[in-house]
């Protein structure tokens, strides 16, 4: 009985002694960052139900193939070099987005985005496949039977829920939603700072983009136009609308105006009706020309990027446009 002191004290100081441990300053600690991979992996096996029903993952994935360039983005972001990667199907120069030079060494070209390798993707030996199912609905079932495939519904406007879901599958919940925490932040505090430059009110910004075809202006529900919302931009009349797209005649440019105007180019300039509507009196007569507001701004970011770091690009373009640091 006599020993029953000393055994409740060594208690209390095991008890004590773990707490410390639990300390960031304790060199035992485990790092936060090990820590939370370590509770990721263990909650695998995992279903994870998608746009086409309803993917059974059995371990934290490791051989990814992604089949746009959303996909491509968001795998990047959460720390994973994909095997097998389509590049985008609309860029001027071919190959993998500029802005990711660097973060796909090793990464297999698996397109064209409407036709992926099949033989190829299977070959990497893939244990997760990334698309959409607006891209590729068609060839799900043989996606599938070659890993584990999880499709969002589309692409674009839902690009945060998208990252979401495709966190899931990989086992990077926390880590993608405090990456998409820190980038609206960013937002944020940019657009404070254009508002205050501009005596309390955000101006308006345009998205123009040259295409093969009738000219575009992205709308509110678009990829640059949830980053333009997030960042607090006003958006001209025409634009501010719940659509992706408004295909528009070199008549109807004047819908393009606003106090800045971002201009993309989807292909070979050629192809397009750039130089006929920039010649364009009409085009001439913008606000947005005569004050040397127009900037022309990467596709691959604006457009086909569709994530965080894709995003993250698009705030430094506006903050040199409006005049104001990027935001840190």
């Amino acid at each position: 009985m006599r020993r029953t002191p000393a055994v409740l004290l060594a208690a209390a100081l095991t008890v004590s002694l773990a707490a410390c441990g639990s300390d960031a300053k304790s060199g035992d600690a485990k790092p936060a960052a090990e820590g939370s991979k370590a509770a990721d992996a263990a909650v695998f096996p995992r279903s994870v139900k998608h746009a086409m029903g309803t993917a059974e993952i059995k371990a934290q994935p490791k051989k990814v193939v992604v089949l746009d360039s959303g996909e491509l983005d968001d795998v990047i972001l959460l720390g994973i070099t994909p095997v097998g990667a389509v590049a985008p199907h609309l860029k001027t120069e071919g190959g993998f987005p500029a802005y990711l030079t660097g973060k796909v060494t090793g990464t297999k070209d698996v397109g064209p985005s409407a036709e992926p390798n099949l033989e190829l993707i299977a070959s990497l030996k893939p244990d997760l496949i990334l698309s959409s199912k607006v891209r590729h609905e068609k060839v799900y079932d043989k996606l599938n039977a070659i890993a584990p495939t999880v499709m969002a519904e589309t692409t674009g406007f839902p690009w945060k829920q998208n990252l979401a879901l495709y966190a899931e599958a990989l086992g990077k919940e926390a880590e993608a939603k405090q990456k998409l925490s820190d980038y609206e932040a960013k937002a944020k505090k940019l657009g404070e700072a254009i508002t205050a430059k501009n005596n309390g009110t955000a101006p308006t910004a345009s998205v123009v983009r040259f295409v093969a075809g009738p000219t575009r202006l992205y709308a509110k529900s678009s990829f640059s136009g949830t980053v333009l919302k997030d960042v607090g931009l006003n958006r001209p009349a025409p634009q501010d609308v719940d659509k992706n797209i408004l295909d528009i005649s070199t008549e109807q440019i004047s819908q393009a105006d606003a106090d800045l105007v971002f201009v993309t180019v989807a292909t070979d300039p050629s192809k397009t009706k750039q130089a006929e509507t920039q010649a364009n009196p009409v085009w001439q007569g913008l606000n947005a020309v005569k004050n040397n507001k127009v900037f022309n701004v990467p596709d691959e970011t604006w457009m086909s990027g569709i994530g965080v770091l894709a995003a993250e690009q698009m705030l430094g373009d506006i903050a040199k446009a409006a005049g104001v640091d990027a935001p840190k």
